[in-house]
């Protein structure tokens, strides 16, 4: 079978290409099939009516039909057997066949009054191919084709479809690209309708021409713009493709630029983009004309509301007479306005601001205008699309409920609450709709549920722990009540862990939740040896459970307390560091002998938490505040008191996409009743928190030096045995500005960031230090050469135990990708302290971050 082209779309599919020229290629033709094709179709809208044309008719025969009754097409033609006829009743019933859109030909024959009406009707769509498209998905594409199999195809349906599809690859920057339909005759009076596409490369904006601008340079007018001139760097940005939508945003964006900056009469002359001479991108022209810059003038105050009274409201206004005229703050001030309204139950408060330009003096007068408005309660609190999650669990996070007075902040708070809950999309508002009386509101929350279940089964690799093999099993919507169950296993060089755990955020309908996990933990802690090799060191086996419960003390603070129980078994490695069944320090340390056993640790502690976010998962403002205590030894087993505070704060900078985080944390430990804090009790600061350093790099460490062949301690850090030993006190902190990459970066998920940490660990008794000496060394201080145990000999030297700050900085990037979280960092360590350990590069892929 062959592919018939539609004769005379093409030339519609290229006026709807903006001056773009567009070609039409010829496909090769299919290899014909036994059923022969029937007679190409004539062009749509042929009109015949053959015979003397007027009298009185006497018969109507129908001929041709396939599908259709012939009393079908007798009731379009507004004729029947006795009426009186003439050309002009024939040609409009042969208009109406038409407009049917049934008939892909139609005549009518007189012969003395007896009409024959022949028909042959529009093919039914057996399926629609679209071929091409590797730029633009095809769901998309089929998103724009009205066409539909066993619908009946008409050239008009076709012409409509192609114009949509060149549509979408405008939109998509693609100006060069085509669209050819074609059909497949196929038996009984089918067709498959096939969309050939030629895409074509992408349209870029080459250049970016301004003129009349004499206040400010090019490149600050186009530093406003949406719309970036094409460069290679840009590889990430889709803003440098062709897009009339976004360029005359990029004209309301030049006029809010020029309004912030005084310039009350700027207005954009001509905006004009044509082909450059390759044909291949864009070349924009401005013209501009700026006008004169403005100072504020008078501004007031006037209010319709009794309880807004201008005297105590008009300290909101920021700007001042003499002030430079800025929209901006003429924008920021009704809001402010409307806000404080708001709060005071004003939900529809109109706030205008009314102008008075004074063109000699060069100011602007501004009056805002309260309107009056009444208090408003609210009606009702409605939630829609929730399928899964129950309307309690969603109801419970809003702030106000049925018959409070109106407050806009505690809308807003309702709206940042349903978004941390994690179950909804992340541009959930609640609409504010008006009730059944001028005084009442509907406060609407139309939810679109996300998956909450997670079933992740992930391999990876990481410069911390190697190879990691996880599973874990989480749902955070259990049963639709906004409980969490979870269930996780983890295994990798150097840990092994199951746990299992269950949170009900709202016991009993009451705002206090309670948890509960169950876990058994296997920790191999490793130490870097010679040549930079690693070596285990202790062993620690811990299974325990604990129980936690968690209240508000008010919409900000919260309380928290817990409990746990642990048993614990540090343990070495007998043929590696024992020496007659006993642990010996020339092989281990006394630090690390000093460690070993069994022990119980059962912890009770509190934390108070400080939390504005406007999201939990993924913040962009606000701030969280914690300070926690663990106290150990209740009623029996090792006993310290662990003491920890966090702080962070997140804000956008430059009005959007940058996002700035500032973290601080610290901590401090010590024991009671006659013990110390041991080994595995203390803080430990490096990799991968403290980047720039190895895990563990910072801080109190033993090294244990080799002596070379003359009796010198090798300094080579590939050489030597690095242990270290934590601090019972220390401080972290960062900076970090995240960056975004445009719409490119997002869908690949792609987060790059730079930043600088700072930090330290330190407040560890002196240990007791061993050293050996070799043949070829008599050191008073060491012990004797053992000819049973050969070597050069060593020595053992503490070194990091300072509270002197650490610092870092660098870039990173994270990526979602579809086998795991990755994160790369890049470091360069400004200040470190004699024995820290460091490093450039750090990367993990598999682990949470």
């Amino acid at each position: 079978m062959s592919r018939t082209p539609l004769v005379g779309l093409g030339r519609v599919a290229a006026v709807l290409l903006v001056s773009t020229a567009l070609s039409m290629p010829a496909l090769a033709q299919r290899q014909p099939q036994p059923a022969p094709p029937p007679p190409p179709l004539p062009a749509a809208g042929t009109v015949q009516v053959v015979g003397a044309g007027e009298g009185t008719v006497r018969s109507i025969t129908v001929r041709g039909t396939e599908r259709l009754e012939p009393e079908t097409v007798r009731s379009y033609l507004d004729l029947a057997v006795g009426d009186r006829y003439d050309r002009n009743r024939t040609d409009q019933a042969l208009k109406a066949l038409y407009a049917s859109d049934l008939f892909a030909d139609a005549t009518i024959r007189d012969e003395n009054g007896a009409l024959t009406v022949e028909v042959r009707e529009n093919p039914v769509i057996n399926r629609i191919v679209i071929e091409g498209a590797k730029r633009v998905k095809e769901d998309k594409i089929r998103e724009e084709i009205r066409m539909a199999p066993r619908q009946i195809f008409t050239r008009s349906k076709a012409r409509a479809d192609v114009g949509r599809i060149l549509e979408l690859y405008r939109r998509s920057g693609r100006f060069a690209a085509a669209v050819e339909p074609k059909i497949i005759q196929l038996e009984q009076n089918r067709v498959d309708v096939v969309f050939e596409m030629t895409e074509g490369p992408k349209s870029k904006v080459r250049q970016i021409n301004i003129l009349g601008n004499t206040k400010f340079k090019d490149g600050k007018i186009r530093g406003e713009m949406a719309t970036k001139q094409a460069r290679w760097y840009r590889f990430f940005s889709s803003n440098d493709t062709y897009d009339p939508d976004r360029l005359a945003y990029d004209q309301q964006k030049m006029r809010q630029f020029y309004l912030t900056e005084g310039y009350a009469d700027f207005r954009v002359v001509s905006s004009v983009a044509e082909l450059a001479p390759d044909n291949q991108d864009f070349l924009v022209t401005y013209v501009l004309e700026e006008g004169d810059r403005y100072k504020f003038g008078d501004v007031e105050l006037e209010s319709e509301i009794r309880d807004i009274k201008p005297e105590d409201f008009k300290a909101l206004l920021p700007m001042e007479k003499g002030d430079w005229y800025n929209a901006q703050q003429i924008e920021n001030t009704v809001e402010t306005l409307t806000e404080s309204a708001g709060l005071l139950g004003y939900a529809f408060a109109d706030v205008r601001p009314q102008f008075m330009r004074d063109k000699d003096a060069l100011e602007m007068n501004v009056t805002f205008l309260v309107g009056e408005a009444p208090r408003v309660y609210v009606e009702r609190v409605q939630v829609n699309g929730n399928t899964i999650t129950v309307d309690e669990v969603i109801r419970r996070e809003f702030r106000l409920t049925e018959g409070d007075a109106f407050n806009s902040i505690k809308v807003k708070r309702s709206s940042n609450q349903l978004k941390s809950l994690g179950f909804f999309q992340e541009q959930l508002e609640i609409e504010q709709k008006p009730g059944s009386a001028p005084d009442r509101i509907i406060l609407e929350a139309n939810v679109q549920e996300r998956p909450t279940g997670e079933l992740q089964v992930s391999a990876g690799f990481s410069s911390l722990e190697r190879f990691i093999l996880s599973m874990s099993v989480r749902q955070r919507n259990f049963r639709g009540r906004g409980q969490e169950l979870r269930l996780s296993a983890n295994i990798s060089n150097f840990s092994r862990s199951v746990e299992a755990g269950f949170t009900e955020p709202y016991l009993f309908g009451r705002n206090l939740a309670l948890g509960f996990d169950v876990f058994t933990r296997d920790f191999r802690s490793f130490r870097f040896t010679s040549n930079n090799t690693r070596d285990t060191t202790y062993t620690q086996s811990s299974t325990g459970f604990a129980v936690r419960v968690g209240f508000p003390i008010t919409e900000f603070w919260a309380m928290q307390g817990r409990y746990s129980l642990a048993f614990e078994n540090i343990s070495l490695d007998e043929e590696l560091f024992f020496t007659n069944g006993v642990c010996d320090p020339l092989l281990a340390g006394r630090f690390l002998c000093e460690a070993l056993g069994k022990r119980t640790v059962s912890t009770i502690g509190y934390s108070v938490i400080f939390n504005n976010l406007n999201n939990n998962f993924r913040p962009t403002g606000g701030q969280r505040f914690s300070v926690s205590q663990d106290l150990a030894g209740v009623p029996m087993g090792v006993k310290y008191l662990r003491t920890r505070a966090n702080y962070d704060r997140y804000s956008t900078l430059f009005g959007s996409g940058f996002i700035l985080q500032l973290h601080g944390e610290g901590g401090y430990i010590f024991g009671y009743g006659g013990t110390s804090v041991l080994l595995t009790d203390r803080f430990f600061l490096g990799e991968p928190q403290m980047r720039g350093f190895r895990i563990r790099g910072v801080g109190p460490r033993v090294l244990r030096r080799p002596f070379d062949g003359d009796g010198n301690p090798i300094t080579d850090r590939n050489f030597v045995t690095d242990d270290a030993l934590g601090g019972q006190a220390y401080y972290y902190a960062k900076t970090e500005i995240e960056i975004p990459l445009g719409a490119g970066g997002a869908e690949l998920g792609l987060r790059p960031s730079v930043f600088m940490d700072v930090g330290a660990v330190w407040q560890v008794d002196d240990p007791a230090l061993t050293c050996a000496n070799g043949p070829n060394t008599n050191r008073p201080e060491c012990l004797p050469f053992d000819p049973a145990r050969p070597s050069n000999g060593f020595e053992e030297v503490f070194l990091g135990n300072s509270p002197a700050p650490r610092v870092s900085v660098g870039i990173g990037v994270s990526w979602n990708s579809p086998f795991g979280p990755f994160r790369f960092d890049v470091a360069q360590v400004l200040r470190q302290q004699p024995g820290d350990d460091t490093q450039v590069f750090q990367f993990n892929v598999g682990t949470q971050f």
